[in-house]
């Protein structure tokens, strides 16, 4: 039985995931049944065709993006791109940043999240060696629509978190080998600006993009963005949600159903709850305290955290 979480982050939470896949090479009494890394996903900022999450004032140099994919497909995990900007247009696949990172990443075991039909299609005939996934981003909420969409050349078709634990529906969906869970959805159910956040995140990456190129006087305004809804959310607070799918509901009733494949999000995420979060997923109840401690410890070594102490002083009476 495997049981396949895929991770966020290519950039800010890479040191932890490679952490945490090297805490399972070393540690494998500390992890759940059949648990396995089945991809880092996300992007290296600031990407244009990126979706889903915006990180602004950052660029990956081309060293850094080569290093980073070969030590990733180096532990046998596939690197998926978030290239969910829901606004593309054909002028927009020329951009020379991402179609750098395609080709870097083009060796047959990479794979692209995609919602935009212009940028599937591209991807499609410039990069047939990726395998590419349906994103939730799509927002499909019938039982009709998912069906429809698992017919599609698509390895997998991530869900719409507000399908979690409707398990009548669930039960009747086809493919269900083909399908993914977003198990730790900070929106609140049936969120109502969730579509609007993807189209600002768009605006917002593209703005960012072109003042690179701006003098100061020609800087355009990044459009702002407030959630009263979901911005604060963590693993501990999300629980009372009927989306969210607890670690109990994964090995009980998704696997025993056909579900194999579990999305944790937060590739923007703070670093302390990303720790709680898997550990909350993929460590056994009773090892949970040593392996948060170790990756905490691990990231502090690294310099990736720091814990200051107090400075130096001298007594005077």
């Amino acid at each position: 039985m495997e049981v396949k979480f895929h991770l966020p982050g290519l950039r800010y939470n890479y040191p932890l995931n490679m952490f945490f896949t090297g805490l399972q090479s070393l540690h494998p009494e500390y992890f759940r049944e059949g648990v396995k890394i089945a991809s880092f996903f996300g992007e290296f900022p600031t990407s244009l065709w990126n979706g889903g999450r915006f990180s602004n004032d950052d660029q990956c140099d081309a060293g850094f993006v080569k290093e980073v994919i070969k030590n990733i497909n180096q532990k046998g995990i596939p690197v998926r791109y978030t290239y969910t900007n829901p606004l593309l247009t054909e002028e927009d696949l020329s951009d020379a940043y991402c179609n750098f990172c395609m080709k870097e990443a083009d060796n047959g075991m990479n794979e692209v999240l995609v919602v935009s039909p212009v940028l599937e299609a591209y991807i499609r005939k410039k990069y047939p060696g990726f395998k590419i996934n349906s994103s939730t981003c799509k927002e499909l909420r019938t039982l009709e629509e998912i069906n429809r969409e698992l017919e599609k050349d698509y390895q997998l078709v991530v869900l719409d978190y507000n399908m979690n634990n409707q398990f009548e529906v669930l039960e009747k969906i086809e493919h269900k080998d083909k399908c993914e869970i977003l198990v730790n959805a900070c929106c609140i159910p049936n969120c109502p600006r969730r579509a609007e956040h993807y189209r600002t995140i768009a605006k917002q990456q593209r703005a960012a993009l072109l003042n690179r190129k701006n003098p100061t006087d020609k800087k355009i305004p990044i459009p702002g963005w407030y959630c009263e809804y979901g911005d604060h959310n963590s693993i501990h607070t999300i629980r009372k949600y009927p989306t969210y799918v607890s670690p109990e509901a994964i090995w009980e009733k998704y696997v025993p159903m056909g579900y194999h494949n579990f999305k944790i999000e937060g590739r923007t995420a703070n670093l302390f709850q990303l720790v709680d979060t898997y550990c909350h997923y993929m460590i056994k109840p009773e090892y949970e305290g040593e392996a948060r401690l170790l990756l905490l410890a691990n990231l502090e070594k690294s310099h990736i955290i720091s814990v200051n102490k107090p400075r130096k002083a001298i007594w005077k009476p």
